[in-house]
């Protein structure tokens, strides 16, 4: 499903490191012993801004020539995941960007580490500009490491011509969707296409289903990647695989893969408004032949979208070894706040098509999905995409070696993608696996 991102609401992140007590107090730093990225001295106040969506750079352009006393610097980083690794290096070597951008599920990994700045002090008097959900994105034991730049509608995107060719509706619920793969399967067509290097199909299913991976029960963290909700979900994931409804195209080749959708060789996703920019880019033929409707719900239960996880839930956080904090908290909003900043993310032509975090996000909707894409379903699709903004779920924890175990599902869960195991077989390995790793590290878990 390609996913990486924010929530419309995430409490549950912000309450999330009250388990990692203790840890965070040996991580946290000293802000008056700053050091590392971002320039000081005569002259503009230079500071390093890693991320990888569309749209950044012109609004770093904007950003510069708007301010004298401070410029950032630009790195476009390959993708979400590669973010990560990059980071990692760069915190063991001590010269971290100054700002950066990730996702929600990462900011509780990165506080454990003590890779992030508490920046309270300066963007708190500003959380009212945000929708509560989004501003909850960068928090962790009440304290704010980060700006959010997006929301996380989420939605299917659905090839109408194939659809109404093989006399199928748009999936209503997950069995909908099935035997709708069933049916489209025997004109060499795939229902959805899962990538072996993006587990993020497990966690946003899972998470659609009721399941919680992390919990807090006092001073220790729960695990459980065998609950009733992630069954229920590996169920349908399953069924997919053993069906042969799936394609397996690698992102890595992001090309080949919008040329697979383009083409008709894959009819369906499950997006946000940021994955229809790539589908504007590099289309040529299929323009006008999609349209939006709601998740998939598991059968009998209400609609229900998944929380932003690596889809978008987009934040701009503030490095540790930052030397000029309060100016790099202040760039963040800016970013986020900026209305000519917030309309280029916004589009998929010039930005990244993400809805903004800001409280008045739903201004946005016609901005962040393409008319050149929907042609005749443009109107209609922004009910859908409204609509899932009021039905995310808010009660989905991140836990502290979220990084790391989701590096480690990568593996598992490209043996399932190749019928080389079974999804309840990762599941088992991942709930040993993730509580061995919580150990390891000195922190308190049950599960």
């Amino acid at each position: 499903m390609n996913f990486t991102s924010p929530r419309r609401r995430f409490a549950s992140a912000a309450v999330a490191g009250i388990a990692l007590t203790g840890l965070l107090a040996a991580c946290g730093g000293n802000d008056s012993q700053d050091s590392g990225s971002g320039s000081k001295g005569s002259g503009p106040v230079t500071l390093d801004f890693w991320g990888w969506a569309n749209g950044q750079e012109a609004v770093v352009k904007a950003f510069n020539a708007s301010h004298k006393d401070v410029q950032l610097k630009y790195t476009k980083v390959t993708d979400q995941l590669t973010m990560q690794k990059q980071l990692t290096n760069a915190v063991k070597a001590g010269n971290a960007p100054c700002l950066l951008q990730n996702t929600g599920e990462y900011v509780t990994s990165w506080v454990s580490q003590g890779a992030l700045a508490d920046i309270t002090q300066y963007v708190e008097s500003s959380k009212d500009k945000f929708n509560a959900g989004s501003w909850a994105t960068g928090q962790v034991q009440g304290k704010v490491y980060g700006v959010p730049t997006a929301s996380a509608p989420a939605f299917t995107i659905y090839r109408t011509d194939l659809f109404e060719k093989y006399g199928l509706k748009a999936p209503a619920t997950w069995d909908d969707f099935i035997a709708a793969g069933k049916e489209l399967k025997k004109h060499n067509v795939k229902i959805t296409n899962y990538a072996g290097e993006d587990p993020s199909t497990l966690e946003v299913l899972a998470m659609q289903a009721g399941a919680h991976w992390y919990g807090i029960d006092g001073d220790s963290w729960v695990v459980n990647f065998q609950d009733a909700g992630t069954l229920k979900a590996a169920k349908v994931i399953q069924e997919i695989v053993d069906n042969d409804l799936n394609s397996k195209l690698s992102f890595a080749d992001y090309a080949a893969v919008q040329r697979n959708y383009d083409n008709g060789g894959t009819a369906t996703r499950q997006i946000s408004t940021w994955q229809m920019s790539g589908m504007v880019q590099n289309f040529t033929k299929s323009f006008g032949k999609w349209a939006l409707s709601p998740w998939p719900t598991f059968k009998g239960e209400a609609a229900k979208t998944p929380a932003g996880t690596n889809q978008s839930g987009n934040l701009t956080l503030v490095t540790q070894d930052c030397e000029n904090k309060e100016q790099a908290a202040a760039a963040a909003l800016w970013m986020s706040t900026d209305s000519g900043a917030v309309k280029t993310m916004a589009s998929p032509e010039t930005g990244s098509g993400v809805m903004p975090a800001l409280a008045d996000s739903n201004s946005y909707v016609s901005a962040a999905i393409s008319e050149k894409l929907l042609g005749k379903n443009y109107e209609p699709a922004k009910k859908v995409v409204t609509d899932s903004l009021g039905t995310i779920t808010t009660d989905w924890t991140f836990g502290p070696n979220w990084t790391a175990m989701f590096t480690e599902m990568q593996d598992e869960w490209a043996k399932v993608v190749s019928k080389e195991q079974k999804v309840t077989d990762l599941l088992a390995h991942m709930q040993k696996w993730t509580v061995d790793d919580l150990k390891q590290r000195g922190i308190s878990v049950k599960g």
